[in-house]
Formats: structure tokens, C-alpha cells, sequence
């Protein structure tokens, strides 16, 4: 791409052109800024790149690592392989990570991260940049995807069936026993991955695993990255990702008849805020 600058849009004062989206049909859209064919394409090929890197890594590294850990009652080795995968997968589609707000962070103490979501990017940034041992709480149908969800079940990652409240309430205990063993969680509230601007209404089952494992919410922020690799745009751009944590919100006394709803929107406004403080785009 062209050489990156660092300006900062306000939400706020942007012209529509520049958070222009179509997605009707399903067709891709060119966000935020235009392109050159060639800048195109070179996403194109780093778009596809980046997911034989994943490929590559499945087959060869992660599904060897995965059975070996998978009859090992402490699996804190896993999760190194994991922060190393989720760092060559960043490298591999051309971004760095800025983060900030680790200060708000106590040693010690176990937190469920509750974020935005616009892109794949996300995922792997939390895992790597998070300050913490990460598990995640993902879409229950990603459990049954050969392969990935055997090995999210050895990542500690768990799925909430709340149409099914026997598996609900066995999903929340293991929620609990992962907590104890010292990791936090990692919960993309949105439900999906939104379009690019987009703040999607937040679900609340990241505030009902905060409540039931009694632990304080991190609101999350993750910038830039619609931008990098965006829903539906299938390319992939060299950048620079913004992910921003929060101060801690408190859950202690608080209860899901009483406190639910304003924990949600205390959670959701905190992260629409600090998203309309603007963006890095690269020009």
C-alpha cells in the first residue's frame, strides 16, 4: 500500500464517503479509504496468504501440540503455543498491535473481556495482547468444525447454550473452574462479527458469565482492524491495530435480576465511546 500515516478520524465529523458500506447482495465493499487495483490486489493475495499460514500451522504444529495436551490435566504450555500461533498469524497478514490500558489490569485477578468485533484480527489480537492467559467464549456450532473444535475444547474455549439450561449451567461451572485456574475470558459481545463502523447491540451472556463467576468486566476496544481485513472484503492490509482495555467495572453484589441490563449498557457504552473518539487510518 501507499506509505501509512497515522490520522485520526472523528466518527463524528467524517464525511459519509468515508464510512461509505455497502452490503446489499452480500457485495464486498472498499472501506474506508480508496485504493489503486494493485493496492487491491496485493490484499488479495496477503488475504490468502495469511489463511495458508493458518493452514499450515493447524496441520503441522497445532494438531500434534493439541493431542499431546489434550491428556494432560495443566495445559498452561498450550496456551504459549497459542499466544505464538495468534503472533505469526498478525505478523503473517502484515499488522502490529498497539495496546493500551494495561494499567487497569491487577495482578492477580481474573477478568472476562468483553469487546467489540469487526474482524478475524480480533480474535488473535486479544489472544497475544491481553496481558492474561485467555480463554473464550465462542458461537456453540464452532465446537462441532473438525479439527478447530477439538482444539478449542484444549483452549479452553467454551460454548453458552442458553436455549439449553442443563448445558448452560455445566458451560458456566467449567467457566469457573478455567477461572480458577488462573485465566480470564474473552467474550466478542456483539454475538458476530460486525460490518466495518459497525457497533452491533451487545448479547448478554458476557455479563451473565461475568455475574456467575463473580468476576469484574474489562470493556475492550479493538480499532482499525475493519479496516486491515474487514467483514466480507476478503483482502488483507498492512497496519497498525488499536486495542485499547478499559477500566475494570465491578460485579461484586451485583446480581443478574438486578443488575444485568445496566451492567450490559454500562459495558456497550463504555466501548461506543471510546470508539467515537476516532480511529488510525491508513492513507
Amino acid at each position: 500500500m501507499q506509505a501509512q500515516t497515522r490520522k485520526q478520524i472523528d466518527s463524528s465529523s467524517a464525511k459519509p464517503q468515508d464510512f461509505a458500506l455497502s452490503v446489499k447482495n452480500n457485495k464486498k465493499i472498499r472501506f474506508p479509504v480508496q485504493e489503486s487495483t494493485k493496492s487491491r490486489v496485493r490484499g488479495k493475495l496477503r488475504y490468502w496468504w495469511s489463511w495458508l499460514v493458518v493452514a499450515t500451522i493447524v496441520l503441522f504444529i497445532a494438531t500434534p501440540v493439541m493431542i499431546f495436551y489434550r491428556f494432560r490435566k495443566k495445559r498452561d504450555g498450550f496456551f504459549t503455543w497459542c499466544d505464538w500461533g495468534s503472533r505469526i498469524w498478525l505478523k503473517a497478514c502484515g499488522v502490529k498491535v498497539n495496546a493500551s490500558g494495561k494499567e487497569n489490569l491487577e495482578e492477580g485477578r481474573q477478568y472476562v473481556f468483553v469487546s467489540n468485533h469487526r474482524s478475524y484480527l480480533d480474535t488473535a489480537t486479544l489472544y497475544a495482547f491481553a496481558g492474561r492467559r485467555v480463554g473464550l467464549v465462542a458461537k456453540k456450532e464452532l465446537l462441532k468444525v473438525p479439527i478447530f473444535g477439538y482444539g478449542m475444547a484444549v483452549a479452553n474455549v467454551i460454548a453458552i447454550d442458553r436455549s439449553n439450561p442443563e448445558r448452560a449451567k455445566n458451560s458456566m461451572e467449567k467457566a469457573r473452574q478455567i477461572m480458577d485456574d488462573g485465566y480470564s475470558f474473552g467474550v466478542f459481545a456483539e454475538g458476530t462479527r460486525a460490518m466495518p463502523g459497525e457497533l452491533l447491540p451487545f448479547k448478554k451472556g458476557a455479563i451473565h458469565l461475568a455475574l456467575q463467576t463473580n468476576a469484574p468486566i474489562i470493556p475492550v476496544v479493538f480499532k482499525n482492524t475493519d479496516q486491515l481485513m474487514g467483514k466480507r472484503t476478503g483482502v488483507a492490509y498492512p497496519g497498525t491495530i488499536e486495542m485499547v482495555l478499559l477500566p475494570a467495572i465491578e460485579t461484586d453484589g451485583s446480581t443478574a435480576e438486578n443488575d444485568l441490563m445496566r451492567l450490559l449498557n454500562e459495558s456497550r457504552e463504555a466501548v461506543a465511546n471510546e470508539l467515537a473518539k476516532g480511529r488510525f487510518l491508513t492513507e
